[in-house]
């Protein structure tokens, strides 16, 4: 195992629906597989509608069910997280162009990736994850289905890293 953990940050518009879920999601999986010693994981938005709030309830409860544990709080993407994390991952093309508008770097850019390419279930091959912000219960169970697949792609990839 490297000494340096991997740090992944997953970005979505208000970090409040998407974002916090595929946060917690990938962090619930990556403790069932005895690795958050060795992946850390945090989640951001691009704008600054929600600072310091929890997750979205409806998604709260949608994890829940699921019986993952809900944490976390809004904060907006700064240029400082490209020093912060080895992987980050957008929900969508708009936050993907917010996040990498803000890269001064090449090394910057080639941490940006959308989180859709880490997708291979054949139900979820779409090059975003909507927002289920302003849909009912059953947009915000499709996304956590996108994001407990992503995150699972996602988890072997970052074992792979890890030489496991």
């Amino acid at each position: 195992m490297p000494q340096k953990p991997i740090n992944v940050l997953f970005v979505c518009l208000g970090n409040i629906c998407r974002s916090p879920a595929a946060e917690n999601i990938f962090r619930h999986q990556v403790k069932l597989a005895k690795l958050d010693d060795f992946i850390h994981i945090d989640s951001a938005g691009t704008h600054d509608y929600h600072p310091g709030k929890a997750p979205d309830s409806r998604m709260s409860n949608t994890l829940s069910k699921r019986d993952i544990s809900v944490t976390g709080a809004a904060r907006q993407f700064k240029k400082e997280d490209y020093s912060n994390f080895d992987l980050i991952l957008t929900m969508d093309a708009e936050n993907y162009a917010g996040v990498t508008s803000l890269a001064s770097t090449t090394q910057h850019t080639e941490k940006v990736f959308m989180f859709t390419n880490f997708c291979e279930h054949p139900d979820h091959q779409v090059t975003e994850v909507p927002d289920p912000y302003y849909g009912e219960d059953d947009g915000f169970e499709l996304v956590a289905d996108m994001l407990e697949d992503g995150c699972r792609q996602l988890l072997d990839h970052t074992r792979k890293k890890l030489g496991q």
